[in-house]
């Protein structure tokens, strides 16, 4: 391993560092995108309604602040606005959510750049080694030992193949985590309906 280290030269390690941050990345956007959607479903919304039809607007609040995910932050800004009309409500519950978009997309734009980066790593490390290849064949000629070229083959084989070995899983992670984060922006978005029609139905009961 060490050996292949070496012969990879700065390039393999260049790799290997996008690929080292990419899975931090990956992890951390994970936990937090798989938590908000664990706190995003039904039955916190049905906790909500059910404290807002008793008039238990603390109570209410206070499952949302427990709650602590980005639906929970769009449902606590519209209860402490409710007052103010569903049009506002609305309004500020949508708001939010652009706010919650962002953190929950936060760094997958670097991800993405990584998992696109490493490939061209993988190619630049190709090239120097074809170029030790090449300055080997110069300096040699006209005996040309395989002892010769066996170094600047080595590079470009690994980076080539430690740059595509890396960048598959970031690229898989990345899209992977766009499509977790999609869902959780359904369930922000179903909130901001179902939270404006509930304070639209409260304001102009219907008739008996």
């Amino acid at each position: 391993m060490n050996e292949f280290l070496i012969t990879g030269g700065p390039v393999l390690w260049a790799i290997l560092a996008c690929s080292a941050l990419a899975t931090a990345i990956t992890l951390d956007r994970w936990f937090h995108v798989h938590r908000a959607h664990l706190r995003s479903g039904a039955d916190f919304l049905k906790g909500i309604f059910n404290n807002l039809q008793r008039g238990n607007v603390v109570e209410a609040v206070s499952l949302c602040e427990e709650a602590a995910g980005p639906v929970a932050q769009i449902v606590r800004a519209g209860i402490l606005e409710h007052k103010q009309g569903p049009g506002r409500v609305r309004k500020v519950m949508e708001e939010v959510g652009l706010i919650e978009i962002t953190r929950l997309e936060k760094s997958l734009g670097l991800l993405l750049t990584l998992a696109q980066t490493m490939p061209l790593l993988g190619l630049l490390g190709t090239v120097l080694g074809m170029m030790q290849v090449l300055q080997a064949i110069h300096q040699k000629a006209p005996v040309v030992l395989a002892t010769d070229l066996g170094g600047g083959m080595w590079q470009a084989l690994l980076t080539t193949a430690a740059g595509l070995t890396c960048a598959i899983p970031a690229y898989v992670a990345y899209n992977f985590l766009v499509f977790m984060v999609e869902k959780v922006v359904v369930d922000m978005e179903r909130s901001v309906s179902e939270m404006s029609l509930f304070f639209s139905q409260a304001r102009n009961p219907p008739e008996s």
